[in-house]
């Protein structure tokens, strides 16, 4: 069976954030290693383990991973890609003293348990992919499921669960949305909710696009979040693009959890938050949790991150072409042109007040 294994390593307590510079050769250590690994003999008689694919996202204090693997187990998944990542750390000077923090398949306990009560019953999941996507897709209804089924109380649950996560997103204070206490933390832990889902459905993308070496455009399986990138570009979204664009969105959210967030960096990270902002309404609106307030409390985030919403414009197909066009700067359009979407802006580039001036 394939699992996904998310691994969190950190630079040991009190050295430095890596810069720019020294970020960018972690990475490269870290893909090398992986390039250097085939088949993962499992200590004892576990049998073997197949590494299949890595993506690594490096930030100021670490690195998360995300490693696909073929494995008997779940636990010998885990064991097995802690091992590597350990051996990897260890071979390297840079990243000798780095320290493993977490090695793990992600399970939500009720889609697992959901999974196991359902194998080959009358409820298993369909075996066609697209059919699966319109299932997760759709929100739970009382009169869907047993009688047993209750929404209020399965409501509160999920509130209690998002708000316990809002004291992750650490770079953004409450007065960023602009909102009742209540109402900012909801908002704050279904982004950190939302991330887990946003990022979890682009490994999907890749994977899918990577095996049938093709674009969004000419992808005959569903695509979950890849296809909601404007349009106009679609046959540039590849396999590698997918897995550019996914280490973006992991660096981009890392930042907002880690406390390091100045402003986006880039055309690619304005679309990203916007797929984020998107996947927290839907989470929100699943579990009946997005009322006016929250709603006005995720729309002055948006507000305060945004330096300008000029990225709209590439969902406009009307517009095609106006980034690159004197009427574009006339208009005072910033140059979005799909190459340029994972350059950095400029040094000082003004995005949000910091939490002093709110």
């Amino acid at each position: 069976m394939t699992y996904v294994v998310t691994v969190d390593a950190r630079i040991p307590e009190g050295t430095p954030e890596m810069d720019p510079l020294q970020r960018a050769g972690a990475v490269a250590l870290i893909e090398d290693g992986f390039d250097s690994v085939e088949d993962i003999e499992e200590p004892g008689d576990g049998g073997e383990v197949d590494l299949i694919d890595s993506i690594v996202a490096v930030h100021p204090g670490g690195a998360h991973l995300k490693v696909f693997v073929d494995a008997p187990a779940l636990e010998l998944a885990e064991e097995a890609v802690r091992l590597v990542v350990a051996e990897l750390l260890e071979q390297s000077e840079l990243l000798a003293d780095w320290r493993i923090e977490r090695c793990e398949v992600e399970l939500h306990p009720e889609l697992a348990q959901e999974s196991l009560d359902a194998a080959d019953g009358p409820d298993a999941p369909p075996d066609d992919p697209a059919d699966r996507k319109a299932r997760h897709s759709e929100r739970p209804r009382a009169e869907d499921d047993t009688e047993d089924y209750d929404a209020e109380a399965n409501a509160e649950t999920a509130r209690g669960q998002i708000l316990t996560l809002a004291a992750e997103l650490r770079s953004f204070p409450p007065a960023m949305f602009g909102a009742s206490p209540e109402s900012a933390s909801l908002a704050a832990g279904a982004l950190v909710y939302a991330t887990d889902v946003l990022v979890d459905e682009l490994f999907q993308d890749v994977q899918t696009l990577a095996t049938g070496d093709t674009t969004a455009a000419e992808c005959d399986s569903p695509l979950w979040r890849i296809d909601d990138l404007p349009e106009r570009y679609a046959l540039q979204y590849d396999a590698r693009f997918a897995r550019r664009f996914l280490v973006t969105v992991i660096a981009m959210t890392t930042r907002f959890t880690d406390g390091s967030f100045q402003r986006l960096s880039c055309v690619a990270e304005e679309l990203a938050l916007r797929l984020l902002l998107h996947e927290t309404k839907v989470t929100l609106e699943t579990y009946g949790l997005l009322d006016d307030g929250v709603s006005a409390a995720l729309d002055s985030f948006a507000g305060n991150v945004y330096e300008d919403m000029d990225h709209e414009w590439l969902y406009d197909d009307s517009m095609d072409g106006i980034d690159d066009s004197d009427a574009g700067a006339a208009l005072g359009v910033t140059p979005m042109a799909f190459k340029t979407w994972f350059t950095p802006f400029e040094e000082g580039r003004y995005v949000h007040p910091s939490a002093a001036d709110l």
